[in-house]
């Protein structure tokens, strides 16, 4: 992966050109942002991979970029798991980039800036990743054969925290404009949530994710900034949620508390409840009671107009 000493070497080898890199995950690689991510500081040296595909060390944050063989002009955009201290873009981000490549469409794998890694702009440095991610899709649209008005993200654990807040804080400038791709919209056209973190609110905000954005002796009012449910309104796009009733994780009411917000604001949300299943899932275990919620998932994204 890439490491802050070769970042501008990087670029002058061209991976913000069409040709991009090949990315030892197997997609292709390109950085976020032309210079420093908003704010500076983070880690040295190279992004650690470790051997199940968890992420840590994450000094440049990037896209991996997996094109299926007949694009359908659709795209996702992946945020893997991992309570914002690790990032699995194993199991979660390849394992989804694959599901979506099946059906057409194609998938930007996040890796985005894990907040306790020493990042000047603390908490909000995944959340200006993931916007910046939406717009540099978007910007790319047309080299990429997408539509720009179809392009969705899925979220897992954390990463259902941050796709939730991207979809219902796309109005908010995370950080200041570094170029003209920053003009365009950061809301994407559909969220999937799959076994989110959304609150922050005890006893149900109990995980890593409420540890490292905001602590856990945290005030009220930093526990109502960081919960996904504070921000939904009536310009938040379709989701859609899974979770599984014994996850000892994360306190499966979360989903509840969003499905609630949502019907209240009038935003389209359908809510979907596993007898079982645990935690950190991805697109289903065969043999589990998970193995099939892609299943209805696809059923969904075809009412969005994302497969067909």
């Amino acid at each position: 992966m890439i490491g802050r000493r070769d970042f501008l070497s990087v670029l002058a080898a061209g991976m913000m050109a069409p040709h991009l890199a090949r990315a030892a995950t197997g997609g292709a690689t390109l950085p976020l942002w032309p210079d420093m991510p908003p704010g500076g500081g983070g880690p040295t040296g190279p992004t650690e991979i470790r051997p199940a595909g968890n992420y840590f060390n994450v000094s440049v944050p990037t896209l991996d970029i997996y094109r299926p063989p007949r694009p359908n002009g659709s795209a996702v955009l992946i945020a893997a798991g991992g309570g914002y201290k690790t990032i699995s873009n194993g199991w979660e981000g390849k394992g989804a980039a694959n599901w979506f490549n099946a059906r057409g469409v194609t998938a930007f794998v996040l890796t985005y800036r894990l907040p306790g890694e020493g990042w000047n702009a603390g908490p909000l440095a995944p959340l200006q990743d993931a916007q910046r991610a939406m717009r540099l899709i978007r910007s790319n649209a047309g080299r990429w054969e997408l539509d720009p008005q179809r392009i969705g993200s899925i979220g897992f654990s954390a990463g259902g925290h941050l796709i939730g807040m991207t979809a219902t804080r796309s109005s908010f400038r995370a950080y200041q404009p570094v170029d003209g791709m920053d003009t365009l919209s950061a809301r994407p056209d559909w969220a999937v949530l799959a076994y989110p973190v959304i609150t922050m609110r005890l006893p149900y905000g109990k995980s890593m994710s409420r540890k490292i954005l905001i602590g856990p002796e945290a005030d009220q009012d930093l526990v109502k900034a960081w919960s996904v449910e504070t921000y939904v309104g009536p310009d938040c796009p379709p989701l859609f949620m899974i979770d599984a009733l014994d996850d000892p994780v994360i306190n499966p009411q979360n989903g509840v508390i969003m499905a609630e917000a949502c019907q209240k604001a009038g935003v389209k949300a359908e809510l979907i409840r596993l007898e079982a299943g645990g935690h950190g899932f991805g697109m289903g275990k065969l043999g589990s009671p998970t193995a099939n919620w892609p299943v209805k998932l696809e059923a969904w994204l075809r009412l969005q107009g994302a497969i067909s």
